[in-house]
């Protein structure tokens, strides 16, 4: 397959960020923007989770047209059924369930044995596909799984009627080459059966090591075709793989991983700075592609570069993302043609020993001013 789904979990796992709690009108406007961004799945919440949840969801399935709504439930009737009564608005629903794999969680957490995950995988899926054409199985801590063990839950569940299967970073603690193998090992043992049934296989990684876009892409390149992020790598803990990241590595190098995707980039940041207004959570300046440092640059060097030619030192186009922000950075590390610009930009033309002298002032207020003003530099010109 030559496309790449984009799942989104802003609204779900994004939400679980401590601090990020959003109410149902604040997730409603989020999902209208993703739609606009064209994300092929919106994860709404997790209905059971609580009233005003479940109210959002089922306000998202009747009003949001276009993209897959889903809604998230544990492997239990009780929750499947409320996730159902939520997302069934929808033209195009989806139920996604959970259940962990890992020793651990099933040792610690859920205290089941092997058998009673089986069974229990098996049973849920069922009742789910009664109510909803479209499954989802997530195979919780499916990186910390034991190889056989996975492909045995992952066969049960495409057998129950999962069209989808989803294998979770949950804790961040893969790197790259790890995930790459274990993508690779479900798609050499289940090949025939995910090409008989069309099943997509899913990526969904936690960034608590920071490889969580590094592991979304090394699942492409292994077979995935769906990876689940969300809106400035918001969620649990460190967060997830941030949508504007997975997306732009997909369409910058596309030339290498050769996939296609539905997103307007142009609204990557817009999207961006809803996210953080509604939820409060800042963006750091140097966040990729959405960062305020994302397009700007402050050394002489850099500035040179990008006032000759962009290209030098930007392999992407500010416009291309929707990023607006001052583009040079006036400071301690500014030189000479950054200055000029500044000035040829508000009308003013100085001569080369006059650049100079107003160039070594910029430097000296730099040294006493943490941060410059365009207003700055013309104010110095008369003095």
């Amino acid at each position: 397959m030559n496309s790449i789904e984009i799942f989104d979990t802003t609204l779900r796992d994004g939400e679980q960020s401590p601090g990020a709690t959003l109410n149902s009108r604040e997730k409603l406007d989020i999902a209208y923007a993703l739609r606009n961004l064209g994300v092929d799945v919106i994860e709404a919440g997790f209905p059971i989770a609580s009233a005003d949840d479940f109210y959002a969801v089922k306000k998202i399935a009747q009003k949001v047209k276009g993209p897959v709504i889903c809604g998230l439930a544990r492997a239990l009737e009780k929750d499947i059924y409320r996730c159902y009564e939520a997302v069934k608005y929808s033209k195009r629903p989806r139920i996604h369930i959970f259940l962990g794999t890992s020793k651990i969680h099933m040792e610690k957490k859920l205290k089941m044995s092997p058998k009673e995950v089986i069974e229990k995988t098996k049973k849920s899926i069922r009742y789910a596909k009664s109510l909803c054409p479209e499954i989802e199985f997530s195979l919780e801590d499916a990186i910390r799984t034991e190889y056989s063990f996975m492909i045995d839950v992952i066969k049960t569940a495409i057998n129950a009627g999962a069209g989808i299967i989803n294998l979770p970073d949950t804790v961040g603690y893969a790197v790259p080459e790890e995930i790459k193998k274990r993508f690779q090992y479900v798609f050499d043992s289940l090949g025939d059966l995910i090409r008989e049934k069309n099943i997509k296989i899913s990526a969904h990684c936690h960034n608590d090591l920071g490889n969580a876009v590094a592991n979304s892409l090394a699942a492409v390149e292994a077979g995935a075709t769906q990876i689940e992020c969300t809106i400035n790598g918001i969620g649990e803990r460190a967060g997830n793989a941030s949508l504007e990241e997975v997306v732009m590595n997909l369409v910058t190098r596309k030339d290498y991983y050769k996939k296609n995707l539905n997103i307007n980039t142009k609204l990557l940041c817009p999207v961006s700075n809803l996210v953080r207004d509604l939820t409060g959570l800042a963006v750091q300046r140097n966040k990729a592609i959405v960062g305020k440092n994302a397009f700007a640059h402050e050394a002489g060097v850099h500035q040179a570069g990008v006032i000759a030619c962009k290209d030098t030192y930007e392999i992407i186009k500010a416009e291309n993302v929707g990023w607006v922000g001052e583009n040079l950075v006036i400071g301690k590390h500014s030189g000479k043609n950054a200055v000029k610009k500044v000035l040829l930009d508000n009308g003013v033309e100085v001569n080369d020993e006059k650049l100079k002298e107003i160039t070594n002032k910029v430097k000296n207020l730099a040294d006493a001013k943490k941060k410059i003003q365009h207003e700055d530099v013309l104010e110095i010109i008369k003095t």
